[in-house]
């Protein structure tokens, strides 16, 4: 092992970084580049850039990334669906959504990302997989991983520790994937379980699956580690110098408009808005007094934004008036906790100053934001 870890030790020192550099005017062939930010936002702001803006005829450009804990979901997913946004706000979590399709991936400092670039008509996802595979055996020859042809890596032919996604443009296009190395697990199995009950959607779904670490198959295995050898095979298959730049992306003068487009990736009308059309239909067991009331709930939420609002309430629970208001504000609102809190509190105002009427309100206000 000792012996091992001295291979290693010179190996990697053939890999060089550099700081930033006008990078889409280097020479032609392949091309390496990580980001020196964790953000998730940034990073994903980097990979839009690249996709619009270099010329992919000239030159294939892997990029290399790493994020703070974010979900990461797919183009055409429905959040509410895919994780626990309770548990995300809680943890302070980001919430971002990519550009491509694919499932919802839970992202921290010990998962490695990694997009390859290419024009569209070199698009190849199984021969970048293989490329992954190959690094990993050059590092330890005695793991058992292997690529699906549903385009994951799997260890020992179980756990899942790879998924893909891509981006197909016109004439350029990317594919990226993750690279379980010491995630947290337990985290990862925390957020991605929605706790909705009754949610229909067209979105796109995830595909559950057992995951482990390299981490846990071999100790010595690190994201720097894992991360150097595959920059180093891609050098290889592209016979391009061991170099890798490293980028900022705040960085403008190198970026021109990547500012823009992390703001883009940040704001709710991209996260949540443009989500599928869904809808919600459930039962809420409010326990009021000594009594538990069944009260009915049916949503049809359009661009994040509820459109259709019904709530089946006891007769003369509420005033007939105050319910309608509060449908009628609900329709339109966002589909968010924020957003129908600040509503509820204001509705509260015009609420009769009665107490038994005041108890039954927050109760059902209460109810309704954990909805969201």
């Amino acid at each position: 092992m000792v012996l091992q870890s001295l291979k290693n030790c010179r190996w990697l020192s053939c890999v060089r970084r550099t700081p930033k550099a006008c990078f889409w005017s280097t020479a032609s062939g392949g091309l390496i580049i990580q980001s020196v930010s964790n953000d998730v936002y940034q990073n994903l702001a980097v990979e839009d850039w690249i996709h619009d803006h270099m010329d992919l005829e000239k030159q294939q450009v892997l990029f290399l990334w790493r994020n703070s804990p974010a979900v990461v979901i797919g183009r055409h997913q429905n959040p509410w669906q895919e994780c626990n946004l309770r548990l995300l706000r809680q943890k302070n979590i980001k919430l971002a959504r990519r550009r491509s399709g694919g499932g919802t991936v839970y992202h921290d400092l010990g998962n490695i990302n990694l997009t390859f670039f290419t024009t569209r008509k070199k698009y190849e996802r199984m021969e970048n997989l293989k490329l992954i595979v190959k690094a990993l055996k050059a590092l330890r020859p005695q793991l058992d991983v292997q690529v699906t042809d549903r385009y994951d890596i799997l260890l020992d032919s179980q756990y899942k520790i790879s998924g893909t996604a891509a981006k197909l443009g016109r004439t350029s296009a990317y594919h990226h994937c993750t690279l379980l190395c010491n995630a947290d697990k337990f985290v990862l199995s925390s957020v991605l379980k929605s706790p909705y009950k009754g949610l229909k959607s067209n979105a796109t779904p995830s595909v559950p699956a057992s995951v482990k670490n390299l981490f846990e198959e071999d100790p010595s295995l690190t994201s720097e580690i894992i991360l150097d050898a595959i920059a180093k095979e891609y050098a290889v298959q592209h016979q391009i110098d061991h170099h890798i730049t490293l980028i900022n992306p705040v960085d403008e003068a190198l970026l021109p408009g990547i500012s823009n487009k992390t703001k883009e990736l940040q704001t709710w009308e991209w996260v949540y808005g443009k989500t599928p059309k869904f809808s919600i239909s459930t039962c809420l067991n409010m326990a009021y007094k000594d009594s538990v009331l069944d009260i009915k709930v049916n949503m049809d939420v359009k661009h994040g934004r509820i459109e259709v609002c019904n709530i089946d309430l006891p007769e003369q629970w509420l005033p007939p008036g105050l319910y309608s208001e509060l449908v009628k504000s609900l329709t339109g609102s966002k589909f968010c906790p924020n957003e129908i809190t600040a509503l509820v509190t204001t509705l509260l105002r015009v609420c009769p100053q009665d107490d038994e009427l005041h108890n039954r309100w927050s109760l059902l206000c209460e109810n309704m934001i954990r909805l969201m």
